[in-house]
């Protein structure tokens, strides 16, 4: 889950993912080997360990990370470790067991609770939200009846998806903030165009509370946490008293600062980021997806064509960090240039910044958790860039050779594009990007303020740039022209015009 790019406080995205309609190899039912060369033997994966230790270390050092857990799944092998500590003011030292934040790796879990009710007869994908949720609505009354749950775990149910609104604590925190829906405004018609949308995820969660009989929290604990065995992944900060915990960090010149932002989380927002885990507990949650269904005890939990239904049928394509074929049943969908897909996700908290992905048919997994704000540099070189797939399993991503064009082939991608969003206190919040051309590229820059009362408000702006490699598609570029490892794309119209920019999972409307 990686936020869009837009200030701090804006706190949950897909952090590793992307569009390319590729057929989809994860289909299958049994996984295929590795090919036979020396980064499967047991001698290449030592070594490929090795390589990723000597990477996370100079990540850390470079953008200011005190604490990083890697769990690696990879030529049968399992490897699990710690680095550095979990709090610069109070340093303990990070462990396999050491819980983080792990964001909207939530939205998965979320959709295997929803995927068990499917499949005990109680929710159908494929039927319109009001048939659980009668009176559920957005500002579209249309879009508002026909919507279907697997639209909301596919992020295609178009209407505006950054809504952070805090219900406060009690157990109705998620019925409240479902029932506030009617101002989202509709971006597009639902089913057509993927737009990463935490607030579809809540609607989710609050189907999961009315077929259920419960809190969404104690629904996901009964059906998932609990017959996993996954004992360090909680939702409440009292669940993880006395659990070695990973402190948030701002990065400060350099420097990681601590941030005691991880323990303010919205529980209105729990189905769409709310989980604290560690990397041994999602070694597990991946050996789940990565198997037949059955919890560690061998009680099935899914059948295995509701494992593979998670990460197939996927809906329209699209970037997110990286090209995706499109999402599953809450699984990002990620094409690679070898035809073989990977099945990912990832999370974003302020101070916490995770990447999750499989790949089936190599029975390969990795998670990194950290805790700092520079974890996202670390995770763009180790998910988004493909290191650890070409090191593991021998995947790279599509190719992307940028290209320089003229002015007259980027005069159509010109111009100001807006996004909006509700932060946690319900004030209406706008991102402004202005692209304009410049030495054969695109380049940006994107403000943000409290629109509510001054629509020209502006707190804080980033610089950054696009360099086109295909049609409508370009490498994100830093503030120093450089590319970044992740990927944006334009969304035409039904006229063949640019309509918007999507940027981080997120649309931003052309004006």
């Amino acid at each position: 889950m990686v936020a869009p790019l837009v200030p701090r406080r804006v706190v949950l995205g897909g952090a590793i993912a992307g569009a390319a309609a590729l057929a989809l190899s994860s289909c299958s039912s049994k996984p295929t080997p590795a090919p036979s060369t020396t980064s499967s033997t047991a001698a290449g994966m030592a070594a490929g360990f090795d390589e990723l230790d000597a990477k996370i270390q100079a990540g850390m050092k470079f953008h200011g990370i005190p604490g990083v857990a890697v769990a690696v799944l990879a030529g049968g092998q399992e490897y699990v470790k710690g680095y550095g500590v979990t709090n610069v003011d109070h340093p303990l030292p990070v462990d396999g067991d050491t819980v983080f934040r792990i964001g909207s790796t939530t939205k998965t879990f979320t959709g295997t609770t929803l995927m068990r009710l499917v499949e005990q007869g109680k929710v159908d994908l494929d039927a319109p939200v009001r048939r659980y949720l009668p009176d559920f609505a957005v500002a579209d009354v249309a879009a508002s009846a026909s919507v279907t749950v697997r639209q909301l775990l596919n992020h295609t149910s178009g209407w505006l998806g950054d809504d952070y609104q805090d219900f406060g604590r009690g157990d109705d925190a998620v019925a409240r903030y479902a029932g506030s829906m009617t101002r989202l405004p509709q971006l597009t018609r639902p089913g057509t165009v993927f737009a990463y949308n935490n607030a579809g995820l809540v609607v989710a969660g609050r189907i999961i509370e009315v077929v259920a009989g419960s809190t969404y929290e104690r629904a996901v604990q009964d059906l998932v946490l609990d017959p996993l065995e996954l004992g360090h992944t909680r939702y409440f900060s009292d669940e993880i008293v006395g659990f070695n915990v990973a402190a948030s960090h701002n990065v400060v010149e350099g420097k990681p600062l601590v941030d005691n932002a991880f323990w303010e989380f919205p529980r209105s927002c729990n189905p769409t980021g709310g989980l604290m885990s560690t990397v041994r507990d999602q070694l597990r949650y991946a050996r789940f997806h990565l198997g037949d269904g059955n919890a560690p005890n061998g009680t099935p939990l899914l059948s295995r064509n509701g494992i593979i239904a998670m990460r197939s049928n996927p809906g329209p394509g699209g970037t997110l960090q990286v090209e995706l074929s499109g999402m599953g049943v809450t699984w990002m969908l990620r094409p690679s240039a070898e035809n073989v897909t990977v099945v990912q996700h990832g999370g974003t908290w302020q101070g916490q910044r995770s990447g999750f992905f499989m790949v089936p048919d190599r029975n390969f997994f990795m998670t990194v958790l950290t805790n700092s704000e520079g974890g996202a540099a670390l995770l763009n070189e180790l998910f988004a860039e493909d290191w650890s797939l070409r090191r593991f399993v021998e995947l790279s991503n599509l190719p992307a050779v940028p290209q320089n064009l003229n002015a007259a082939e980027l005069a159509p991608f010109e111009g100001r594009y807006v996004a909006q969003l509700i932060s946690a206190t319900g004030s209406l919040e706008s991102s402004v990007i202005q692209l304009g051309a410049g030495n054969g590229q695109l380049i940006g820059s994107m403000s943000m303020g409290d629109t509510s009362s001054d629509p020209e408000a502006d707190e804080t702006s980033t610089q950054f740039g696009l360099a086109f490699y295909r049609p409508d598609y370009g490498l994100d570029l830093g503030p120093d022209g450089k590319p970044t490892g992740t990927r944006s794309n334009f969304v035409r119209g039904p006229d063949g015009t640019i309509a918007w920019f999507r940027n981080h999972g997120r649309l931003y409307q052309r004006q």
